[in-house]
């Protein structure tokens, strides 16, 4: 049936064991996976230059560490699994759009991802990744929860 699917993670609990439940998918329908992770673009106000410089360096490589552990985990579930995988992984604001574009771009059948993760508040105020998603996106979603 569903023969290639996304799976996103920001590193929540829930996400992981969406993870896990996406990788058992996709074993059991002979399908390969795609991780996929958005890291949240650099914002800053500074007095001089340099201190932007300097904090923006240090965030972009804290950020791709982190990028590459959260797919890490992908990837050694799908490896356990014997299930196909490929990592993506995107700076942007808006996750959702990042997801959507990647889905389509790598020619994803199905989205899995957790209905909800570490956005709190603001995500019940701004309405959360997952929601966004379902909302404007095209390829089906099976939301864990």
């Amino acid at each position: 049936m569903f023969k290639h699917i996304l799976l996103p993670t920001d590193g929540s609990d829930l996400s992981l064991r969406a993870i896990e439940r996406g990788v058992a998918l996709a074993k059991a329908m002979g399908a390969r996976v795609t991780g996929f992770h958005a890291t949240p673009s650099f914002h800053v106000f500074a007095y001089e230059a340099l201190q932007v410089e300097s904090t923006r360096e240090e965030y972009l490589r804290v950020s791709a560490e982190q990028a590459a552990n959260l797919l890490g985990t992908v990837e050694s579930a799908a490896r356990a699994a014997g299930v196909a995988c490929e990592s993506v992984s995107t700076v942007s604001d808006h996750p959702y759009e990042d997801i959507l574009r990647t889905a389509t771009e790598r020619g994803c059948d199905l989205i899995v991802m957790a209905s909800h993760g570490r956005r709190g508040v603001k995500g019940l105020l701004l309405g959360s990744e997952t929601q966004k998603v379902l909302t404007h996106g095209n390829v089906p979603v099976l939301v864990y929860r």
